[in-house]
């Protein structure tokens, strides 16, 4: 995965998609993000460069914060699917 702004662009539009507000605060967050508690709402660390915001959705979407993948454009559920795929690979390669 690249870690560039426009990746960084895609996992936003992803989760709002389905619903999810995304707000940068500062704060102090012991994994990077923080969903309000029964709320579509993810805070996420003002101060993180562009890698750790998208380590920060990548871990959110690897937990399977995504339960609506119907919502999702075709364009967001081939990038979900690309995501998710990624993450396979990388248990596979870290369990073998």
């Amino acid at each position: 995965m690249n870690y560039t702004k426009q990746t960084l662009r895609k996992l936003e539009l992803l989760l709002e998609e389905v619903g999810y507000i995304i707000r940068y605060e500062k704060g102090n967050f012991q994994s990077g993000y923080a969903i309000v508690k029964d709320q579509k709402i993810i805070i996420i660390n003002k101060f993180f460069e562009t890698e750790a915001r998208i380590n920060s959705f990548l871990d959110l979407i690897n937990e399977g914060i995504i339960t609506e993948e119907l919502l999702l454009s075709e364009k967001s559920s081939k990038f979900l699917r690309q995501i998710l795929r990624d993450n396979e690979k990388e248990n596979d390669t870290e369990a073998g």
